[in-house]
């Protein structure tokens, strides 16, 4: 069994979740190229060895990451999608979604999009990812019909809802009083008028 170090915060439990979470606090503060799991057990005050009863190594630990954040995408930001009858105004939601998750959760958005994390080889993130890919899908689907179209339409929304999220995050919108709700705005809008324009796609 892992024991806290002097002055560590973990005791008995949950020694996988309880690394998640120091994780997610070590990425927040130097950034996910930086992250280790040695600084995750410090963190913890549990021996450096004792990830290892739990994950292979680094890698394993951020797929661990990457599911928790899928997970908080989903229960933030899927009830608000779906909430709008229409495809485009749900493919609206969706794509403000993106950007307030890259806004309010950096460093969860980070694991997701930044870390190089293969996620082919993690199963349980792609299950994770699911529902927010279905749900994206459907829409597109929906206004498109499936095939050629949708794939042009699916494109260019994630071009837009991504690179609102990297300006946002590159402080490109800093003279805003409202950063993330403005770069959400700006992409939910495009992505309104690449529906109305999507025949235009390709």
């Amino acid at each position: 069994m892992a024991r806290a170090g002097k002055g560590g915060r973990y005791h008995h439990g949950d020694l996988r979740a309880a690394l998640v979470s120091a994780a997610a606090e070590v990425i927040a503060e130097r950034g996910v190229r930086n992250f280790s799991l040695a600084e995750a057990s410090r963190r913890l005050g549990v021996a450096v060895s004792a990830p290892y009863a739990h994950f292979a190594g680094r890698d394993e630990l951020l797929a661990a990451v990457a599911v928790h954040a899928y997970e908080v995408f989903g229960a933030e930001f899927l009830p608000a999608a779906s909430q709008y009858p229409d495809p485009g105004d749900r493919l609206a939601a969706l794509a403000r979604g993106y950007v307030r998750f890259a806004g309010r959760q950096r460093p969860l958005f980070e694991v997701l999009f930044g870390s190089g994390l293969d996620k082919c080889r993690f199963p349980e993130v792609k299950a994770a990812e699911k529902p927010l890919s279905d749900a994206f899908g459907e829409c597109v689907d929906a206004l498109t019909g499936g095939g050629a179209a949708a794939e042009s339409l699916a494109s260019a929304v994630e071009a837009a809802a991504h690179g609102h999220a990297m300006m946002l995050l590159d402080g490109e919108y800093s003279e805003q009083p409202d950063p993330v709700e403005f770069a959400a705005e700006r992409a939910a809008r495009v992505t309104q008028a690449l529906v109305a324009s999507r025949q235009l796609l390709g």
